[in-house]
């Protein structure tokens, strides 16, 4: 029943929309036939707040401001008979006062055939799109499953309306909460993106980004800038440049550009941002290169000329820019590509320019007025503060492996509940956010079927490492339980060089006198999800994106046929993204710019391989680039997606492997080429979604990346070319700790997928090919899935499912473990289950600003505490930082003895080895 403080409308034919005040919940609203309405107000929205709400105007704004207790203000539209309840409308459609306020203006303008039309597209697009609101899609279905909604509209108001309402929110904005709650949809051409100032800072912030990151990445612990930290620190130099420069115009490529265009906006910001991302990622050569240059790897003098170094690097991550351009039409253009890691850094470009400080209801029964700027202010200071606290004066928080403390020599308990050597079973094993990060994402930010699903697969991959272990399968219980390393019949790390000719060939006679190479029941684990997830993409992709493929492919052919002038017969996509449509007023980069890049790229990569004495074909890097060709879409899909990339390494390595024959340094370059330029390409496409998402023209988009990876290719190889001359580097006595852990990783994954090979690991009759088993596992898990959504079409549980982020939390152990993950799942739930649920307005202006706060903090204090502190070598010998690694979590300790001969296995020397 209806209360006098209802706010009442009737649809009839002329627009209004009364002056609700902002934040006030709505609750209840009634409509008529939908065919063709528009809003009128039925009595005086103004008059009913009356005893509501204060009606005078100081009063009112000192309750907005403070809002203590509830606020039970309702609103709606009336026609007789039909009542829709505005709150389940918003629930249901994750909409918030704003979003629904925005689309009511229009709802005039949706008629039923259109609605139709564009829902029928929609629900196509969307209906395994677990990123897609559930009950939304429940609607759809009642929507066209009942033929009388058509034939009798009237009786059927209430369903009609909420569809013009979805038509609406998909056309106007995003289909998805948290993409409305960081991107604007709406654009001003005018606004200048590629200015001088972009150029200078820009160009400053890559050359010294590449420079520190490239410098440190082979000591240990290493130090890493972010492109938050480079986008917080641009912030107020574009201010200040503002302001400092004067408003002088000059020419340049027959264009007139200004010195100082006005107050530095969005679109600069972004655009520095976007070179800082791309120049900070240091290319795959300071791997590459150090493990054949260096006497206490490959010992080959070729890798130290700079020539064949910057052939490499150019050839590597310029491949990955032109893939990324070529499938930007199925990666960057499509609304399911949210790219959930990109809201973070939209979420501080929008925190630090948006004029807009709307209130907004929250916890609490409370409005919250205060803006994204000064949000993300104190929470960047608090955490900043905080830090210093896991990262450096009390370590044990970023460890709190306190069930270890109890009895630190307990093989069994450290095993189980281990933050380090372990496998983490703690109910709240870190209070150390950053230590959720490892993995490379970052929790309240991917979304909560991402979380889950990975925990499944953790949980699943949890019980075959117990099984292994404690069966003693493949020997491992011989070693530690959870580790990524690769062991000797001793237990002992396993030597390489030990197995290597004085040319680093494979000597099978030193291998039969060493030892066969061994592997910890977690890295077993790893290995099978591996192989399974590679498959898994590729059934996932044909079964649950084929659709999308198909109209990706279509759009090119589209595109070709409309430059060749043929008249374009296809139907208009009614449900096309708006932030494409708003896109479309710019230059977009045609398609040959990138081809040519992609072909100039491999030619340079295949020029250094064929030059140098590398004893590896060129051809190489055209299977490399076969390999990422095939893969970039299923996977890039996915990330997009789940914001979880599917690393091709392992594969890439597996193949790679078993082409070279024993070439440690040819399987290198198949895997430069195969996996990490697939995976450039995906950061690349990362980016051109960001100034998707800010309407960054792309022509300048191009040029940014472009510039910015010149800069990092040439800047990165001129350091390491440099750290090369370093006395001991690579070596326990390096000085500052340039010890290489990531090389001398590198060079054991060398020698053991290429110069041994994987047939001598997992061919027919060796000890690991059972771990293949892990590839039709992966191919079949995707088609058991759609049977079960298929079949129990109800069960909205099921449809939750991703067969892919299953495998992928199979692959979150070894190193790493259940600290890692754990509190992410409880803090994602929480963001995510709760606050989205109950506080969508809230958690829509805050949450990718709180993470976004957190990481560029957290980045911020790991730098200072780095040349502040450990630089000098300053430290704090406390308890509370080294209780952490006692007993077994300092070293692991196994749980069988290695027998009393010194070894277990296969005798050596008895030409057993296989």
């Amino acid at each position: 029943m209806r209360s006098q403080n209802d706010t009442i409308y009737r649809l009839d034919k002329a627009p209004y929309r009364a002056p609700i005040p902002s934040g006030f919940p709505n609750v209840g609203f009634s409509y008529g036939n939908m065919s063709n309405y528009d809003i009128v107000p039925a009595l005086s929205a103004e008059k009913r707040y009356d005893t509501a709400v204060p009606h005078d105007e100081h009063d009112h704004e000192k309750k907005s401001s403070s809002l203590e207790g509830e606020v039970d203000v309702k609103h709606g539209f009336h026609e007789p008979g039909v009542v829709v309840e505005e709150e389940a409308v918003k629930d249901a459609l994750e909409m918030t006062e704003e979003d629904l306020a925005a689309t009511e203006e229009k709802l005039n303008t949706m008629t039923l055939e259109r609605t139709r039309a564009i829902m029928t597209q929609v629900y196509t697009m969307h209906k395994h799109d677990q990123n897609f609101n559930t009950d939304a899609l429940d609607k759809m279905k009642e929507f066209f499953d009942n033929p009388e909604v058509f034939s009798n509209p009237d009786a059927h108001a209430k369903l009609i309306t909420e569809m013009k309402l979805q038509a609406l929110l998909v056309t106007e904005n995003s289909p998805y909460a948290e993409v409305r709650a960081n991107v604007d949809n709406t654009d001003d051409p005018s606004m200048p993106s590629f200015t001088f100032r972009v150029w200078v800072i820009g160009v400053i912030f890559s050359g010294i980004g590449a420079f520190v990151n490239e410098l440190f990445s082979i000591r240990n612990p290493s130090v890493y800038i972010t492109a938050n930290v480079a986008q917080l620190l641009a912030y107020p130099l574009g201010k200040l440049m503002a302001v400092a420069l004067p408003h002088k115009t000059f020419r340049l490529f027959g264009r007139q550009h200004s010195l100082n265009p006005g107050p530095f906006n969005k679109k600069e910001h972004m655009l520095i941002t976007i070179m800082a991302t791309v120049a900070y990622n240091t290319p795959y050569t300071n791997y590459t290169v150090f493990v054949q240059a260096l006497p206490v790897y490959f010992d080959q003098p070729y890798a130290k000329k700079f020539g064949y170094q910057i052939l490499c690097s150019m050839g590597s991550n310029f491949v990955g820019f032109g893939l990324a351009g070529i499938c930007r039409k199925f990666l960057v253009w499509p609304s399911f590509c949210v790219w959930p890691a990109s809201l973070i850094t939209v979420a501080l470009n929008k925190a630090l320019h948006t004029e807009t400080n709307e209130p907004v209801p929250g916890p609490f029964k409370r409005m919250y007025t205060w803006s994204r700027e000064k949000f993300f202010m104190y929470a960047f200071v608090s955490m900043f503060i905080y830090w210093w606290f896991p990262g450096f004066i009390f370590q044990n928080l970023q460890y709190f492996n306190w069930m270890t403390w109890i009895s630190p020599n307990n093989v069994t308990l450290s095993n189980l509940t281990g933050s380090l050597n372990g496998l983490g079973l703690n109910p709240w094993p870190t209070f150390d956010f950053n230590t959720l990060t490892v993995q490379g994402w970052v929790p309240m930010v991917l979304p909560t079927f991402t979380i889950l699903n990975q925990l499944l697969g953790m949980t699943m991959a949890f019980f075959m490492i117990l099984g292994f272990y404690y069966s003693n399968a493949f020997e491992s219980g011989y070693l530690p339980i959870n580790s990524n390393k690769i062991f000797a019949n001793t237990g002992g790390r396993y030597a390489v060089a030990k197995i290597l000719n004085e040319n680093g060939e494979f000597d099978n006679d030193k291998y039969q006198q060493y030892s066969e190479p061994y592997m910890a029941a977690g890295n077993l684990v790893i290995y099978f999800w591996f192989f399974a997830i590679y498959t898994a993409t590729l059934a996932y992709a044909f079964l649950y994106h084929y659709h999308d493929i198909r109209l990706g492919f279509k759009g090119a052919w589209r595109a070709i046929k409309k430059r060749k002038g043929t008249p374009d017969d296809e139907e208009d996509d009614l449900a096309e993204d708006i932030h494409f449509k708003l896109m479309k007023v710019y230059k977009e980069v045609p398609e040959w710019w990138y081809m040519i890049v992609l072909a100039l790229a491999a030619a340079l990569g295949m020029i250094g391989i064929g030059v140098y004495p590398t004893h590896s074909s060129p051809a190489t890097v055209i299977f490399g680039i076969i390999m990422a060709l095939i893969s970039i879409i299923p996977v890039g899909m996915i990330t997009a997606v789940t914001g979880i990339q599917v690393t091709m390494n392992v594969l890439a390595e597996f193949i790679g492997g078993a082409m070279s024959g024993g070439n440690a340094v040819e399987m290198n370059f198949f895997k430069m080429y195969g996996y990490i330029t697939t995976a450039q390409a995906i950061y690349f496409c990362n980016d051109l979604k960001l100034a998707h998402y800010v309407k960054i023209p792309p022509r300048h988009t191009f040029v940014a990346q472009m510039t910015a990876v010149l800069i990092s290719t040439f800047v990165c190889t001129g350091v390491f070319n440099f750290q090369l001359s370093f006395k001991n580097v690579c070596t326990a006595d390096a000085a500052f700790g340039f010890t290489c852990p990531g090389q001398n990783t590198f060079f054991t994954a060398s020698v053991f997928w290429g110069t041994l090979s994987p047939n001598r690991l997992f061919g027919p009759g060796r000890r690991y090919n059972a771990l293949l088993i892990g590839f039709p596992v992966g191919f079949v898990l995707p088609f058991i899935c759609r049977f079960l959504q298929n079949r129990f079409p109800k069960q909205q549980w099921l449809r939750q499912l991703h067969p892919v982020m299953i495998c992928a939390g199979g692959l979150l152990w070894a190193p790493y473990n259940y600290a890692n993950f754990l509190p992410a799942v409880y803090i994602t739930c929480f963001s995510w289950l709760y606050i989205k649920k109950r506080y969508l307005a809230f958690w829509s202006k805050y949450n990718y600003v709180l993470a976004a706060a957190w990481m560029t903090a957290i980045a911020l204090a790991a730098i200072v505490i780095f040349f502040g502190l450990q630089i000098p070598a300053i430290e704090l010998d406390w308890w509370g930082n080294s209780a952490y690694a006692q007993g077994c979590e300092g070293v692991a300790c196994p749980r069988l003895e290695v027998p009393e001969v010194g070894y277990f296995g296969p005798e050596p020397g008895s030409g057993t080895f296989i």
